[in-house]
């Protein structure tokens, strides 16, 4: 799946300093020898994909995490885009989970980690106040998948969560694959069936920084999310079930601004109770077909990341809980405001809120959806 970017944005030239790529490329990647262990019985290995471009994607089937990302800035220079670290062991050791991985079973917050299906209730493990977050205590960021490397562009991960994993029915079979279009797309195409009836709601967690690792706040990049409603939430983040306008608001993200340009509005209950952004928006043409979703631009490098995706919603996260614990590959810290995150998905606490889009699997059915990052540098 392709998505022609609309936006007044074009690629530089794709060879400026390409002279220097293989030497950055191999210098900006971690060592493979770093991901190269076992887990659980299983191999954890690091996989390389390249397209004809020069965009390079790094991934750990630990967690089906993304490790690296490099993309060209608008003077042809490569730049490491996702945050990540240097090993399986600094994943395992990290303080937050969910760098760059694959969530699920159900991505997001369930309320009082528990949910009914058909008048069964069903309760989960308790890991984010009240609430279950991103699966549970062992979620699929934290699982060693089987990995299949399809060609140079191209990985497939799957893995089996099994009947009663972490409190979740059915045996879910998951197969997500991961690849690089010679169009500078990250495509992100995710698969799963069930033998009972489950809830699904899957997703990427990748923390961008699109002037590169260790470069400083987000807070300067631009955004524009194609959202005019999105879901208030109670002082746990779970959403109150009421679809809000984003309009006159700090959630208003409908034309290109700052990410930090609002942070500071006092009065604003909802960025208190996310220590900023952390909050699912309401996709514009929520008919299940690829949209735009989303626009970020590295305020230095000129990156620019579109996000198209067929889910209904958007997490965008402002890295509000990055607390300089962590030592990413570069040797920066994970700074407060460092990386963002958006997240394509169903609605956080669609299970219990019977007028959010179902995120309900039934035997028989193929959970099927797709998500693409594009990059390309904005017109100087």
């Amino acid at each position: 799946m392709s998505c022609n970017n609309n936006t007044n944005y074009s690629n530089n030239s794709a060879t400026k300093n390409m002279e220097n790529n293989v030497n950055q490329t191999s210098t900006l990647v971690p060592d493979r020898k770093g991901f190269i262990d076992t887990i659980d019985g299983k191999p954890t290995d690091l996989f390389i994909l390249k397209n004809n471009q020069g965009l390079t994607l790094a991934i750990t089937n630990y967690g089906g995490r993304f490790v690296s990302l490099l993309v060209h800035d608008k003077d042809g220079k490569l730049r490491d885009v996702v945050v990540g670290f240097n090993s399986v062991a600094d994943y395992v050791n990290s303080t937050e989970a969910y760098f760059g991985a694959t969530i699920g079973r159900f991505g997001n917050r369930i309320a009082n980690s528990q949910f009914s299906l058909d008048g069964k209730e069903y309760k989960l493990f308790t890991n984010n106040g009240p609430n279950t977050l991103h699966g549970g205590k062992k979620g699929y960021q934290a699982v060693v998948w089987d990995a299949h490397q399809l060609n140079d562009s191209t990985l497939e991960l799957t893995y089996l969560s099994k009947d009663g994993e972490e409190g979740f029915p059915g045996n879910l079979n998951v197969k997500v694959t991961y690849g690089l279009t010679d169009n500078n797309e990250v495509t992100m195409n995710y698969e799963a069936t069930t033998d009972k009836k489950t809830i699904v709601n899957l997703t990427n967690h990748a923390f961008f920084n699109l002037n590169g690792e260790g470069s400083g706040t987000v807070n300067n990049h631009l955004l524009q999310i194609n959202a005019d409603q999105f879901t208030p939430v109670d002082s746990t983040l779970i959403p109150t079930g009421k679809l809000e306008p984003v309009a006159g608001t700090p959630f208003d993200f409908t034309k290109l601004t700052a990410i930090g340009s609002r942070l500071d509005t006092a009065s604003n209950t909802q960025l208190k109770y996310g220590n900023g952004y952390d909050h699912n928006f309401v996709l514009k043409g929520n008919n299940g077909s690829i949209k735009h979703a989303a626009t970020a631009i590295g305020d230095q490098s000129g990156i620019v990341m579109d996000v198209y995706t067929q889910e209904p919603g958007i997490q965008f996260y402002g890295g509000n809980f990055m607390q300089s614990k962590n030592t990413f590959k570069g040797g920066s810290k994970d700074d407060f405001r460092t990386a963002f995150c958006l997240e394509t998905q169903h609605f956080p606490d669609a299970p219990n809120q019977p007028t959010f889009p179902s995120t309900i699997l039934n035997p028989g059915q193929t959970y099927k959806t797709s998500s693409i990052y594009k990059f390309s540098v904005r017109n100087q």
